[in-house]
């Protein structure tokens, strides 16, 4: 199964991204020119937090970003949290290679249902992959829910550029890389879901509009690589306590 681009459906988002894991990791690096690394480090900088930090990496995939995130301090700690058990498996593998299995781990749960108490968190990430949520306005309010007082959240999800470049890059995107994608991990139907489901998905303005009716306040957004990518910021914020006391 594929998903429906713009309405995802659980079942079929985990049916792909089982499909594509083995070649999922090499393909991130071919298709992006490795400008996705780069990305990753952006959105783990944003974050803003202390050392000792507790982590939860939501669509965590093959677990990129956090093991980015926790590369910023030996004593942060974290969750990887994904659909797709494929995609657990590797990234399990790659906390056991780098060393980080004693600081992290991973774990099967649905966005929008997360298998966590309230208030366990300092820091949430979501690289990727808040459009592949049916229901990402629910997945937004479960963060908010998981997060303590002051938490941040940071997602970094694709657009698609506007202009000249944005012609040039949409033919890249629609054209060529599911092309390539499908060659590469031999299921063509999963990189052809990937255009279609950025193009259908919330424009930049939207989705912040989104995660401050979810309850998060001061959020941003900031255009990465002249918006194919874009980083947004919010906190959950602070209890009433810590304001009457401010």
């Amino acid at each position: 199964m594929t998903p429906t681009p713009g309405s995802p459906e659980t079942a079929a988002v985990r049916s792909m991204f089982d499909r594509i894991a083995p070649r999922y990791d090499l393909l991130n690096r071919l298709l992006s020119a490795g400008v996705d690394v780069r990305w990753r480090k952006a959105a783990a900088s944003a974050l803003g937090l202390g050392a000792d930090a507790r982590l939860l990496d939501l669509c965590t995939g093959t677990g990129d970003l956090l093991i980015e995130a926790l590369k910023h301090d030996p004593r942060r700690k974290g969750i990887g949290l994904d659909l797709s058990e494929q995609m657990l498996v590797r990234g399990a593998s790659k906390l056991r290679g780098r060393g980080l299995a004693a600081r992290a781990a991973m774990a099967c749960g649905d966005g929008e249902r997360l298998p966590l108490r309230d208030r366990q968190f300092d820091g949430a990430l979501v690289s990727f992959g808040i459009r592949n949520i049916a229901r990402p306005d629910e997945a937004l309010r479960e963060l908010h829910r998981v997060l303590r007082p002051r938490g941040r959240l940071v997602i970094l999800e694709f657009s698609l550029p506007r202009g000249p470049l944005g012609a040039l890059y949409r033919f890249y995107f629609v054209r060529v890389l599911p092309r390539i994608g499908g060659l590469v991990s031999g299921d063509a139907s999963a990189y052809a879901y990937l255009p279609a489901s950025v193009e259908r998905f919330l424009r930049p303005e939207a989705l912040g509009a989104l995660m401050t009716e979810a309850g998060f306040e001061g959020v941003t957004w900031q255009r990465l690589t002249a918006g194919i990518a874009y980083l947004h910021c919010g906190a959950r914020p602070a209890a009433r306590e810590d304001r009457r006391a401010a």
